[in-house]
């Protein structure tokens, strides 16, 4: 075979970014929620798959258990599962020590920090948070340990050798493991490329989506050898490469990449929001949109928060080459759970992030994207989190995975600055897990069951989202995010059935949406494609 022969990426490959062979996400990745995760989640599920690796193999074979914390590895290679353990509890004593010591602290605080001069207390600070937090007070005089995390980057906390990209080819939609509870052992088919995220050979690596490359270069990027071809070549193609042409047409078009993913293009701008792309496996599937349906040169990306099906490494790596500017919403900081994204993404390679809050203001030719009020979604925790209205014309399109509309008159003030907006991007995943199911591992103590049960990451149900659109005078409205595409299985542990509640409850929306004569009312499957503005 000629190594000069040129390759692009084949449409089923795939490339899942690790941290420690476990799937990135935002919770594995900020120091402080890493730790805390490593310590409370992950050292835990693998000593229960270790007690009995049987009884995870069969949960992890039941539909009802999908999602629930059920390591999914053959029992004949539960000894590596015991060499990770090992390697957690060994390699990782300073984040255990860390983890251990922000619960600790903010117990001690909560029980003697009544109100009085909180000063002395820097000085009981144990040594592995020394220097890494501020203390403080809120208005009712309960204390909070709030942590200075982009010192927390600086540490010897944040490993950036722990991070990897394992490369495969993905044969069917539903092949991969849950990503939160089975970390991706080593396989004999696949590639493992040890390396930050922020290293700009990734963008050499993703660019062969589009540009091909000879054989040799792929292999010396990869740092392979001639004997790893097995591996390699089912990754690649030498068919010719193509992106999507920039929308040049008028008016805006719109198209649905699946989940809460759409781009928007206009006047020759392009906007991809919460990207979470697909590859095409080889085993074929629903028809959907990929990374070659995108456009070379993608404007702005908006990130609504920090969830792992909003801010996802995998679509954002792959793409890092091609967006100019990563949009994201503030974070205030005062919680450790309440990450910066801005900080997250400078820490994965992107240059030139901008954080947004309510009613500021991007500017594009034509138009402008504005940052709208996110309530709901986070069990009631603080966290970083925006809806995007796109400006365009006339024209106003909000986008709001997610969102549960508590308060209909946040709408209308907004509406009473911008005008109403015609087109709505709603979420309607209305029942949401409880408290525990994301943010356990980050509390410091775990809820009363009653809490747990009522505080959940839901969205809009049928009555708050047709307050929404009451509010904001939408004549369109296209339910999205509500993971129902079989990509997203392995991420939302969700599997469509018939009756399914969340079909159920959008089909009431949309169907007084279109008794109230609005133009268009769709809940969004696979892909789509709609114009609006054009002649």
């Amino acid at each position: 075979m000629n190594d000069t022969t040129t390759y692009r990426l084949a449409d089923h490959a795939a490339a899942e970014p690790l941290i420690n062979r476990w799937v990135a996400w935002p919770h594995v990745f900020s120091p402080v929620p890493y730790s805390l995760h490593m310590a409370n989640y992950q050292r835990q599920t693998l000593a229960s798959y270790l007690q009995n690796p049987a009884i995870h193999a069969k949960s992890c074979r039941n539909p009802k258990l999908l999602g629930g914390p059920f390591v999914d590895v053959p029992v004949d290679r539960a000894n590596e599962v015991r060499a990770l353990l090992d390697e957690l509890e060994q390699n990782h004593q300073a984040e255990s020590a860390l983890a251990q010591a922000v619960i600790a602290f903010q117990h001690t605080l909560v029980e003697e920090a009544q109100g009085q001069g909180i000063n002395a207390y820097y000085e009981k600070i144990p040594e592995p948070l020394g220097g890494y937090v501020e203390l403080l007070y809120d208005y009712f005089a309960r204390p909070h340990l709030r942590c200075l995390e982009s010192l927390l980057y600086a540490s010897p906390y944040y490993q950036k050798g722990l991070q990897a990209l394992q490369l495969f080819s993905q044969t069917s939609d539903d092949e991969r493991a849950y990503y939160m509870s089975t970390p991706r052992l080593p396989q004999a088919d696949r590639i493992d490329w040890t390396l930050p995220f922020e290293d700009q050979r990734i963008d050499a690596l993703f660019q062969l989506d589009s540009v091909p490359a000879p054989l040799g270069e792929i292999r010396e990027l990869l740092g392979l050898s001639r004997a790893d071809d097995a591996r390699l070549l089912p990754l690649l193609t030498d068919e010719p490469a193509g992106l999507a042409e920039p929308w040049r047409g008028e008016g805006v078009r719109l198209r649905y990449f699946g989940h809460a993913c759409v781009l928007l293009e206009y006047h020759g701008v392009a906007i991809l929001t919460d990207p979470f792309i697909p590859v095409l496996p080889r085993a074929g599937g629903i028809e959907r949109y990929s990374f070659r349906d995108l456009p070379a040169r993608i404007d702005f990306v908006l990130i609504s928060h920090a969830h792992h099906d909003h801010f996802v490494f995998e679509s954002l790596l792959r793409l890092r080459h091609r967006i100019g500017c990563l949009v994201v919403p503030r974070s205030s900081g005062m919680f450790y759970g309440d990450t910066s994204l801005k900080l997250m993404a400078q820490h994965i390679g992107f240059r030139e992030v901008r954080e947004i809050d309510a009613l500021e203001e991007i500017p594009f030719p034509g138009g402008a994207i504005v940052g709208a009020p996110f309530f709901g979604e986070h069990s009631d925790l603080p966290h970083a989190k925006s809806g995007y209205i796109v400006r365009h014309g006339q024209e106003r399109i909000l986008f709001a995975a997610d969102s549960n509309c508590l308060d209909p008159r946040v709408y209308r003030h907004v509406c009473g600055l911008l005008g109403p907006i015609g087109t709505v991007f709603l979420g309607m995943e209305f029942i949401g897990a409880p408290l525990s199911w994301v943010y356990g591992p980050l509390l410091p103590m775990q809820p009363q069951h009653s809490h747990n049960l009522s505080r959940r990451s839901n969205g809009s149900d049928a009555k708050a989202a047709l307050a929404l659109l009451d509010a904001v005078g939408a004549e369109r409205v296209y339910v999205y995010a509500i993971g129902r595409e079989p990509w997203l299985k392995y991420f939302m542990a969700l599997t469509p059935q018939d009756g399914d509640p969340y079909i159920q409850e959008s089909d009431q929306l949309l169907d007084a949406a279109r008794a109230s004569g609005f133009k268009d009312a769709r809940r969004p499957y696979g892909r789509l494609e709609l114009h609006l503005g054009g002649a």
